[in-house]
């Protein structure tokens, strides 16, 4: 199995050595594990493109690479150029410092990569750690995603139908803000919304007096709906949110039928 993994914390994030050895465990003694990844951190650049100029990509050591580009940009990089006219069996985004369950998906440069993977028609995991009082100052706050990483995708790729539609299948994988040995087990979930909370700004002022925003996000320990992505998190459980790129509100067609 080949394995092209990428991230949106940057090329020498932590979270990116987990997701390289979640992808050896994956890709067995004969695989491949390639990386191209950001040079530097892109968080919160959800799927953005950079069509608009180029860029450069360094190589940093055998089957490592850094793009001056989003992560959505490094899986294009990687497909092909890097990889160029090799197969890709599987891609892997993260793993994320910090969860992208409920609305923090639709920000989030980790499911950007997951979402451009599933779009060149490759099965794809967008793997994030969920962050909490039980894990954040520990000595390995990415514990239950190294541990239990493999395990998850393994059983997803095991039960995953042959997809051949036109938006491809990709997963929104978030680990609960625990060690590994208090993980519950892992739940299939429908992606949340995080009601009272909502992304918002914060001004400074520089000596000069001029101002600037801070974006600022919303409690992260607020439970969403039962059977959703941070209920199932914040309940000690890995959340497996299946997702497709169509964006059509399909409950509204028949809707708005009548106004034709």
């Amino acid at each position: 199995m080949r394995i092209l993994i990428t991230n949106d914390d940057g090329i020498s994030a932590p979270g990116l050595a987990v997701m390289q050895g979640i992808a050896e465990a994956l890709a067995g003694p004969k695989g491949e594990v390639w990386t191209v990844a950001p040079a530097f951190e892109q968080s919160g650049v959800a799927h953005k493109i950079s069509y608009t100029h180029p860029m450069m990509v360094s190589k940093l050591g055998p089957q490592r690479f850094a793009a001056e580009g989003s992560p959505a940009d490094c899986v294009l990089a990687g497909l092909h150029d890097v990889l160029k006219d090799q197969r890709v069996d599987l891609i892997l985004s993260g793993v994320n410092q910090g969860n992208n369950s409920a609305e923090n998906a639709l920000y989030s440069g980790t499911l950007g990569g997951a979402m451009e993977g599933a779009l060149q028609g490759i099965p794809s995991f967008a793997l994030s750690q969920y962050l909490g009082p039980e894990n954040y100052q520990s000595d390995d706050p990415f514990e239950a995603a190294g541990q239990h990483g493999a395990e998850v995708i393994r059983k997803v790729l095991a039960a995953q139908p042959k997809d051949s539609g036109d938006y491809r299948l990709f997963y929104n994988v978030n680990f609960p803000p625990c060690p590994a040995h208090a993980v519950r087990g892992m739940r299939i979930t429908t992606q949340g919304f995080r009601r009272n909370t909502k992304f918002s700004t914060e001004p400074h002022f520089a000596p000069s007096g001029r101002k600037f925003l801070w974006i600022k996000g919303g409690d992260q320990q607020i439970h969403t709906e039962p059977g959703s992505d941070a209920h199932a998190n914040l309940d000690g459980y890995v959340s497996v949110t299946p997702m497709r790129a169509d964006l059509t509100a399909h409950d509204m067609l028949d809707v708005l039928k009548g106004i034709e």
